[in-house]
Order: structure tokens, then sequence, then C-alpha cells
């Protein structure tokens, strides 16, 4: 595993302890609803139902998203069972996390963000 998910992975795991994650479809879905997601991880292997969900919820919020491990790691990171995506409700941990995923010039990396 890169660096790069690693301490993005550490990073989730303070927020969660700093009860800054809405963990789960319906509850980044939640998030998302009270304006309170200020960032949107999902697993690689998550359902493209349960993305869909989380997409058709979004509509033009301009929230970044990131594609970050499995659902194993994922709920693992937590400290909970498989998560399809989990959304971040701290804007100060939200911006570190997306500073430790970004990535610049050629780079190439399934933990890119988008917009």
């Amino acid at each position: 595993m890169e660096r790069r998910t690693l301490k993005a992975l550490r990073l989730l795991g303070l927020a969660r302890r700093a009860g800054a994650v809405a963990p789960g479809t319906e509850a980044v879905r939640r998030a998302i609803r009270e304006g309170e997601a200020q960032l949107i991880l999902m697993a690689g292997d998550a359902s493209g139902v349960q993305l869909e969900k989380i997409r058709t919820t979004l509509h033009d919020r301009s929230i970044p998203r990131v594609t970050l491990g499995d659902r194993n790691t994922l709920g693992a990171a937590v400290g909970l069972a498989a998560l399809s995506a989990v959304a971040v409700t701290s804007r100060s941990l939200a911006e570190e996390l997306v500073a430790a995923l970004n990535v610049t010039g050629d780079e190439r990396s399934t933990d890119a963000v988008e917009a």
C-alpha cells in the first residue's frame, strides 16, 4: 500500500475518533443532504448501486470524492465492518485527507480526488 494511502487511512481513523465521520451509504447521503459532508470516500469495490445512490444525492453539490482502498480497508480505518462509503464532516480533516491523497503531475492512482 502506498505511503499516501496509509497516511490517509490514519487521518480517517483520527476523524472517526473526533466524531467527524458519517460511515455507510445512508449516513453519507444524510450528511450530504444536511450540508455536513466535506469529503466523500468511496471503496473501489463498492456496489455500483450504492455509489449511484450517493451520486444521485450529490446533485450539483461540489463535494470532493475519493476512491480509497476496498470496502474492508475503508471499514477497518474507522473501526467498523466493511463499508462502501464514508463522509468526513470536519473541513480541516477533509482538507488534510485531500492533501494527503492528491495526485500531482503524471502520477496515476485510484486514490485521485474528483470534484
